[in-house]
């Protein structure tokens, strides 16, 4: 099994990352609705300069996460996207489902033999095609990595913008799924709907004295 880089420095990022290194993060583990969402991104080294104020995604505003974003996918950066659905969640816990995403969000690279995948956090993703190497802190330490946070982020929070309409009353568009007070009030009057996470704790107490719409 992979090791945590626990030491990886930017300067490593730069040199690996001339060699085709796609960075792998994800959105939404924690939300108790919606989806786990992954990323998997390569950053051409020629337009790295350019994207020099890529940052963590949970250290900016939403605001500086759109504007990223739309310069990420306008560009020539490579991505793919991947989904691990709320019942999937359930069915193979959160670990386990966000690995999928992974695994699906990197598919646009496995004709590559060359890439390795840099995965943020300490673990290795079960299952993926490519060499890895999980960094801990990597969306700090890596481009690639830090660009895959803001392109997960972005895309989910914009499906969770979608449930709002699909599923009124929960509040999915503020919130995006965590359990807030508003969240929390609104399973209480209405029950949890099909896009919550029937295992985590909070909506598993809940589930018995309602009908899933």
């Amino acid at each position: 099994m992979s090791t945590p880089l626990q030491d990886f420095d930017k300067q490593q990022a730069i040199r690996l990352e001339s060699n085709f290194i796609v960075g792998i993060d994800e959105a939404g583990r924690g939300p108790l609705a919606g989806p786990v969402v992954a990323c998997a991104c390569f950053i051409p080294p020629a337009l790295a300069a350019e994207f020099s104020d890529v940052n963590d995604s949970k250290k900016l505003t939403e605001k500086k996460r759109e504007a990223i974003y739309n310069r990420l996918v306008e560009s020539e950066v490579a991505y793919g996207i991947g989904f691990a659905s709320a019942a999937e969640i359930d069915q193979l816990n959160i670990l386990q489902a966000t690995f999928l995403a992974m695994r699906r969000a990197s598919q646009k690279f496995i004709k590559l033999p060359q890439s390795v995948a840099l995965i943020d956090g300490p673990y290795p993703a079960a299952g993926l095609s490519l060499r890895q190497m999980p960094v801990v802190d990597g969306d700090a330490k890596s481009l690639a990595i830090a660009a895959a946070s803001i392109i997960a982020k972005v895309t989910r929070d914009r499906y969770m913008n979608l449930l709002d309409k699909l599923y009124p009353g929960y509040g999915f568009a503020g919130h995006k799924g965590y359990g807030t007070a508003k969240h929390m009030q609104a399973l209480r009057t209405l029950g949890p709907c099909r896009e919550h996470r029937r295992t985590f704790g909070p909506v598993r107490k809940l589930i018995a004295p309602h009908i899933l719409p």
